[in-house]
């Protein structure tokens, strides 16, 4: 026996050095400490004129199981129950050589274009009034962006005059004339998309496109007086870019002029490194946190009167690097990513990034809505949820109110240098954690979101209460599948939301166990 405590000591020394040492985590909830409300814009989507996202998509009115409006009554259902906030629409790349007035009016008038950001042809049988009807029936609320490329500003007065004046000017009645007679009254509209980027048509520098925005800016709302204005952030993170100089000439000449900054931003796994690939919302919320002091510093000087300060629009994220070669990239059947396991971990993360965010991250907006880059993948005759499908149904199903500021204590790991994704750089991230959490509460109820990053331990946690105790039963909801490149497809959802057995917790502490590479909703009551 006397050999039996140096035995001990040299395994307790063998395991403490091995990565499972100290998986025991907490995460410490106090309902005092708050970020800010969080906004119900923030789980929003994308159409765009884009491989079969419009055509194919969501309309399709040579299927049987099209509406009246052509409208695939499938897909009507699977947007409905993803609780779809805001829709942006027409584009992304498509806007800058787009022209509204060529998807308006009768169809057999409608004049085919040549497409020429994804080189298609564009029939043009689907625009603003069949956009509106769509969105109207799934419940969403739309997002338009404005032609800044080859479009000039007084198109995009018009366009504004169109959607948005009720009667007397001739855009407004050529609304009615064309079947609509009351006006769309759209709220949200962007000053053009990814202006910063060379791969835009119509590209400009940040002097030029805040002149062009400027003068937009003023002839759009002198139309509409209540509507708010996007600005095109940084999309052109290449090496060679600087995003951080085009956002701050953007804040600095438009403070007094828009109501959002847009950023967009893409990621993925391409060197097949998980842990790498976990961390890239961080990335996220260090540009949020940068672009978030270029706005307080230009708010100090801004002339406002009573409107809000300028908040972020993250109007374009997602993961897209399998279909970006040259060929994935164009045509009818283009950017049709398939998802796994560890993609909706990563949007999870996005989620959750989001709502650490909410006092200045007041708009997102997943890429896109269906089949191009999309939660939601169709066929002719049926369709199937993706594995990302499933985060943004629960956060927008269950995270609302205000966003709270966690204290989480957990192990972290550091990755390596990496590529994040398409018009990116590389990074490093340092003291990543293995959970990954946010958490609302509204009148006595708490949600918690949380992703465990470790691709093969569970983490048990000890979640504290640190004002008020927890009471009742905690709903558990799970996102996971049998592996992390485990993926959906049609007939077969592996990876999908499952409603575990509920908690029953009373006190100011319970204990639960994170199974690896899941995403878990907890929701329940602190009084």
């Amino acid at each position: 026996m006397k050999n039996a405590r140096p035995a001990l000591a040299v395994m307790l020394a063998a395991w403490m050095a091995s990565p499972l040492a100290g998986q025991d985590a907490r995460i410490k909830i106090d309902v005092d400490r708050t970020i800010g409300e969080v906004s119900d814009l923030i789980y929003g989507n994308f159409v765009e004129h884009l491989g079969r996202c419009v055509y194919g998509g969501i309309y399709d009115p040579g299927s049987p199981m099209a509406d009246e409006n052509g409208f695939r009554k499938d897909v009507m259902e699977a947007v409905k129950d993803l609780n779809v906030t805001l829709a942006r629409y027409p584009g992304g790349n498509f806007v800058s050589n787009y022209h509204w007035l060529d998807g308006v009016g009768p169809w057999d008038e409608r004049v085919p274009r040549l497409e020429l950001a994804w080189s298609t042809m564009e029939s043009n049988q689907f625009g603003t009034n069949e956009f509106m009807k769509f969105v109207r029936e799934v419940g969403t609320e739309p997002y338009f962006a404005v032609n800044m490329g080859t479009g000039t500003i007084e198109e995009a007065q018009r366009w504004v005059e169109y959607c948005n004046v009720a009667e007397g000017p001739y855009y407004a009645e050529l609304r009615k004339k064309h079947g609509f007679e009351e006006p769309h009254n759209i709220q949200y509209w962007s000053l053009g998309n990814e202006m910063d980027g060379f791969w835009q048509i119509g590209h400009l520098n940040a002097e030029d496109y805040c002149k062009k925005a400027r003068e937009a800016a003023k002839m759009m709302r002198l139309t509409s007086p209540g509507i708010k204005l996007i600005a095109a952030g940084s999309s052109n993170y290449r090496p060679n870019a600087d995003p951080n100089a085009w956002n701050a000439a953007v804040l600095a000449e438009l403070r007094d002029v828009v109501d959002y900054i847009a950023l967009h931003i893409y990621v993925g796994n391409p060197d097949n490194n998980y842990y790498n690939y976990m961390s890239t919302p961080l990335v996220c919320e260090d540009r949020t946190q940068i672009v978030k002091g270029m706005i307080l510093k230009e708010m100090e000087q801004a002339e406002r009167g009573e409107r809000d300060p300028i908040y972020i629009a993250w109007d374009e994220y997602n993961v897209w690097y399998r279909a970006r070669t040259s060929a994935d990239m164009m045509g009818n059947r283009a950017l049709e990513e398939h998802y796994n396991l560890e993609d909706a971990l990563v949007i999870a993360g996005f989620l959750n990034v989001f709502v650490r965010n909410a006092d200045v991250v007041k708009i997102a907006n997943m890429a896109q809505l269906v089949n191009v880059i999309a939660p939601i993948f169709t066929s002719e005759d049926e369709l199937f949820r993706q594995t990302i499908y499933f985060p943004l149904q629960l956060f927008s199903e269950h995270m609302h109110g205000t966003s709270l500021d966690l204290h989480v204590e957990c192990e972290t790991y550091d990755t390596e240098q990496f590529f994040i994704g398409l018009a990116e750089s590389t990074t490093r991230q340092e003291d990543v954690p293995y959970l990954d959490a946010s958490a609302t509460y509204r009148d006595g109820e708490v949600v918690l979101c949380v992703v465990n990053r470790q691709m093969e331990e569970p983490v048990t946690t000890e979640i504290i209460s640190q004002e008020g105790s927890f009471k009742g039963e905690f709903r558990v909801y799970e996102v996971n599948g049998p592996d992390i490149k485990t993926m959906n497809d049609f007939g077969s959802e592996p990876v999908k939301t499952v409603q575990k057995e509920n908690i029953r917790v009373r006190g100011d502490r319970f204990t639960y166990t994170f199974p690896p590479h899941s995403f878990t909703l907890l929701k329940g009551t602190i009084e």
